[in-house]
């Protein structure tokens, strides 16, 4: 269990050594220097290596011992076998947060084990906050702090953002995060903590539930070493703020994948589920709906019901809309008589009044914003799916603006649904950029606006 009093440093140090720091600017050492001192990071930075030469113009030391100013965090990468005598050395010189990159631990096997055994007892004696070994340790978007020893060029930086996330593996986060980076999500944190000998995702539960930056947590887990307490912690957290996992270890075949991965045990799938289930943890099945649930909670207000009420110009479009809307715990909202009254009048005497409400092929962005506008006047509406399709003739880029102009106005959820091309993607952009999540199929949408309803029960 980690002792906790290094996570502020861990998140917001003044100062950093990169043991294993290199002259050879390939070695993962060098690439996590270069990538702190060319990112946001503006505090000290420290070299070490046996060859004092300088490193990327920095002073070199040859050990940690050799530091003279104040290290608030170390970062090692270098082989297992010399991991411990250096965190050891950290620990003699008063570093209170370490990240541990190198791999050989007990994802390997019993060798592996009695390493990280040897760890565990120098954190416990010197009561140094560890994340990992065997990850990639932690990104702060705000700080600066990028631990990941992959290129910038290789993996793309997410902007600034609310979510933050929690990955028990390595390559997953780094995959999500340049994802996260190219379709511009804004993050607030990342961690990836590996075969975590001492920090684990209850830890890191627990100071991102407190955290003011972070709105919402998202989770990759193989498996918890607390459960007990992962449940507890979860009911704390998610009374303040929505948390989404997507575990897998569901199969026999993934379980066993998992131990040899990060020597985690996966444990039984429908104990996790009513495990998550009691602590108000939501679970997503797929990468996608975790980002999708993630999205929907980072930039809508809170959902008071389950009415929803479906705008489209696609009638097919809105008809499996308002199928996925039910099939996932949704109710197509009875529209109040004023609304359809004020409905009559906006549109096309052959649009459809009822819900979902289908201006047609010939709608324009008027009808959308007559629509949209009645929606979230009306009391009997909870929340709002807009199918917007770019394709037909009269609806146009100012249809955009409708849309972020109305929901800047107004305090019911409201998701997009727009699917298309490089057309359509460049619209839907600036609608992702004004905190209007888009989706490409009525069904990933209307799981997120689920997942809403879901967290508000929760909560309440």
């Amino acid at each position: 269990m980690s002792s906790k009093n290094g996570m502020k440093q861990l998140f917001n140090p003044e100062s950093i050594a990169v043991i294993g720091a290199s002259h050879n600017p390939s070695k993962v050492g060098s690439i996590i220097l270069k990538n702190l001192k060319e990112g946001g990071f503006s505090g000290t930075l420290y070299p070490v290596n046996p060859d004092t030469a300088p490193i990327l113009g920095l002073k070199t030391y040859s050990s940690i011992g050799r530091v003279k100013g104040q290290v608030d965090l170390a970062i090692i990468s270098t082989p297992a076998k010399t991991v411990p005598k250096i965190l050891e050395d950290c620990g003699l010189s008063g570093v209170k947060a370490v990240v541990i990159i190198s791999s050989g631990f007990k994802e390997i096997g019993d060798k592996g084990e009695k390493l990280e055994d040897d760890l565990k007892k120098i954190i416990e004696r010197h009561g140094i906050t560890v994340v990992g070994p065997n990850c990639l340790g932690v990104y702060d978007s705000d700080s600066g702090i990028d631990t990941i020893f992959l290129p910038s060029y290789r993996m793309g930086r997410p902007k600034h953002g609310n979510i933050s996330f929690i990955s028990q593996s390595g390559a997953f986060g780094s995959a999500l995060l340049d994802w996260s980076a190219e379709e511009g999500f804004g993050i607030s944190k990342f961690i990836s903590y590996g075969n975590a000998a001492d920090v684990d995702e209850v830890d890191l539960l627990e100071y991102l539930g407190n955290d003011k930056d972070t709105k919402v947590i998202s989770m990759y887990l193989e498996g918890a070493s607390r459960p007990r307490e992962l449940i507890e912690m979860g009911k704390k957290v998610t009374k303040k703020k929505p948390v989404v996992c997507l575990k897998v270890g569901r199969t026999e075949a993934g379980v066993k994948a998992a131990a040899s991965h990060t020597g985690s045990l996966a444990g039984s799938d429908e104990i996790y589920s009513a495990a998550f289930k009691q602590a108000g943890i939501l679970r997503a099945d797929t990468i996608e709906e975790m980002f999708d649930y993630a999205r929907a909670f980072s930039s809508q207000p809170q959902l008071k019901g389950n009415r929803i009420a479906i705008i489209t110009d696609g009638g097919g479009f809105g008809v499996m809309a308002a199928d996925s809307a039910e099939k996932h715990g949704l109710k197509m909202a009875e529209l109040s008589k004023r609304t359809k009254n004020f409905l009559k009048k906006s549109l096309v005497p052959y649009a459809s009044l009822g819900n979902p409400i289908d201006l047609t092929g010939v709608a324009n962005d008027k009808h959308y914003a007559a629509a949209i506008d009645a929606c979230m006047a009306d009391s009997k509406v909870d929340c709002i799916l807009v199918i917007l399709l770019l394709q037909p003739p009269n609806v146009s880029s100012g249809s955009i603006e409708t849309l972020i102009e109305i929901n800047s106005q107004h305090r019911k959820p409201m998701l997009v649904c727009s699917a298309g091309g490089r057309y359509t993607k460049t619209h839907t952009d600036i609608l992702e950029d004004s905190g209007i999540p888009v989706f490409p199929t009525p069904d990933r949408a209307a799981k997120a606006m689920a997942a809403l309803y879901k967290y508000s029960k929760i909560k309440n």
